[in-house]
C-alpha cells in the first residue's frame, strides 16, 4: 500500500508558473540567441561559445576536455566540431605537451578572428533578449538563483 511519502507533491499554481518560466528559457533562449549568430556570423551558439571560450583561455589554448565542459557539450560533439574548425584553419590540435594522454585545442589567428567578428552579434543578443529587459535587481536575482541551482560552469567543476 502506498504511503503519503510516495505521493508526489504536485506543484502549486505560483511553483508550476516558476517551473514553466524555467524551462521556457531552458529550451526557448538558446535559438533566439543561436538565429542572430547564424545569420550574421555563420555560427551556431555552441560554435560560438567553443570558440570564445578559447580565445579567453590563456594561450588561447584548452583541453578538449575542459573545452567541451565550458561549451557544455560532450567530447564526441566538441570533436566534430573541432574538426571543422581545423579544416576552416580556425583551430589546431596537437598533444599537451604536459599530459599526452591529452589533446589541445588551440584558436588560430584566423579563429580569434572569427570570435572578435562575432562577439558583438552575440552581446546585442544578450542584452536585448536577456539584460536589457531585467532591472538592475532582476539581474541580481537571475545570478542568484543561478548560483543556489548551482548551474553556472564554475559550479560544475
Amino acid at each position: 500500500m502506498a504511503s503519503d511519502e510516495d505521493e508526489p507533491r504536485w506543484l502549486t499554481p505560483s511553483e508550476k508558473d516558476a517551473w514553466t518560466g524555467l524551462i521556457s528559457l531552458a529550451l526557448l533562449l538558446p535559438g533566439k540567441l543561436e538565429a542572430p549568430l547564424q545569420q550574421e556570423a555563420g555560427v551556431t551558439l555552441f560554435e560560438y561559445l567553443t570558440l570564445s571560450q578559447m580565445s579567453e583561455a590563456p594561450g588561447r589554448r584548452l583541453r578538449m576536455s575542459e573545452l567541451a565542459y565550458l561549451a557544455n557539450g560532450s567530447l564526441s560533439r566538441l570533436s566534430n566540431v573541432v574538426k571543422r574548425f581545423e579544416q576552416r584553419g580556425w583551430v589546431e590540435r596537437s598533444p599537451d605537451p604536459d599530459d599526452g594522454r591529452y589533446t589541445l585545442a588551440a584558436l588560430t589567428d584566423a579563429g580569434y578572428e572569427v570570435v572578435v567578428a562575432a562577439a558583438p552579434t552575440h552581446v546585442r543578443a544578450v542584452r536585448q533578449l536577456v539584460l536589457d529587459p531585467l532591472s538592475a535587481a532582476d539581474q541580481q536575482a537571475l545570478a542568484r538563483i543561478a548560483e543556489k541551482l548551482r548551474v553556472r560552469p564554475v559550479d560544475l567543476a
